[in-house]
């Protein structure tokens, strides 16, 4: 199982005062996070994209550019890309020139974004948001492919021809399609074969597993083997010296962001009774010591049938930027051993636990 970080550079006001920390530091603190990981082994870091005041990632490329430079192993990747409100040959450009910084390390999740923000932003209907998606997507594919290509879409000026470069250090830029909730994308996921990566930010693992099952007999269906499926896992995480001390670190950020999200949605602010119910035995959470960490992800594991990576979301934890670096060294070097170990040991789950999709 690859293990990672996903950050949306989030900037928190400090509790006390209400102040806001420079953004400057905020990023330089989130650039020594993505060195961290990799000098302490962890397999990748993604960048998230969003267009509001509360993140710093509205160029995810540019931020993981610069963590290509400081950095030697770790694989680097969006989290997700909005292709619905962007261009798909400028978004190709972006990711293979750092592919070609990163030596080969670079990937892309694409997804339609759980805000909205970015599609006035740039000149696009909500309307038109599943449609949006569906044919940039097939167009960010045939790149992959081809560097002359002829195509003509609805959303986008055709393209007659014309090469796009550069093309990336690998021979195939991975990308994966990143999802919530929706039957729909979950299916088309599985339709075209690409790695899938889940977005479980609430609930438990386990209400997941039809629509793993469903991306996986989609996927079979079109042809595809089964091992081509791979799941992968973005949930809330973050790890402590204990238990009690990650629950602090991480909840007074959570908080604030899910309330101010909230308002916005017209949510209920969220308790402290909620979030400890998150991160108990049946929740999604990924929070508390190593080995209770440890324990929660083999467990997700099992309940989604084989997940080949899980990305913790740990960027609304911590104002401490020390904090924060010590919650990555303890997945790095507590966590992932703990997991690699009972993985090596008792094998991912098998093809007949993995759905029942050897039926189609």
């Amino acid at each position: 199982m690859e293990i990672g970080v996903d950050s949306f550079a989030a900037i928190l006001p400090d509790p006390a005062t209400g102040k806001l920390p420079s953004a400057t530091d905020r990023m330089a603190d989130l650039l020594e996070e993505v060195e961290v990981a990799d000098d302490v082994g962890l397999d990748v870091f993604g960048i998230g994209e969003h267009h509001r005041a509360e993140f710093l990632d509205s160029a995810p490329a540019i931020i993981l550019a610069a963590a290509a430079a400081r950095t030697k192993s770790i694989r680097l990747t969006s989290a997700v890309t909005v292709l619905s409100a962007a261009d798909p040959v400028r978004v190709f450009q972006e990711f293979a020139t750092l592919d070609l910084i990163a030596k080969g390390r670079a990937e892309i999740v694409v997804g339609r974004g759980s805000f909205g923000e970015a599609y006035p932003l740039f000149g696009f209907r909500m309307e038109d948001y599943d449609d949006l998606f569906a044919e940039k997507l097939e167009l960010f594919l045939k790149l992959r492919e081809k560097t002359h290509l002829a195509w003509e879409g609805r959303f986008r000026p055709a393209l007659t021809g014309q090469g796009v470069f550069p093309r990336p250090h690998q021979q195939r830029l991975p990308v994966w399609l990143g999802v919530g909730g929706t039957p729909q994308s979950f299916a088309r996921a599985g339709t075209l074969g690409l790695p899938l990566m889940v977005a479980i930010i609430g609930g438990s693992f386990e209400r997941f597993r039809p629509l793993v099952d469903l991306y996986r007999e989609s996927g079979l269906r079109a042809g595809h083997a089964l091992e081509q499926l791979t799941v992968g896992v973005h949930a809330m995480g973050f790890v402590g010296e204990t238990t009690a001390k990650a629950k602090d670190a991480f909840f007074p950020g959570w908080a604030h962001l899910t309330t101010t999200i909230g308002r916005e949605r017209g949510w209920f602010a969220p308790s402290r009774q909620q979030f400890e119910a998150m991160c108990g035995p049946e929740g999604a959470f990924l929070i508390g010591d190593p080995d209770t960490v440890a324990s929660k992800m083999l467990d997700a594991d099992g309940a989604l049938g084989g997940v080949s990576r899980i990305t913790f979301q740990m960027s609304t934890a911590s104002l401490e930027s020390a904090v924060m670096k010590r919650s990555i060294e303890l997945l790095g070097t507590e966590v992932a051993p703990i997991v690699r170990a009972a993985r090596s040991k008792h094998g991912a789950p098998t093809e007949k636990e993995t759905s029942n999709a050897e039926l189609f």
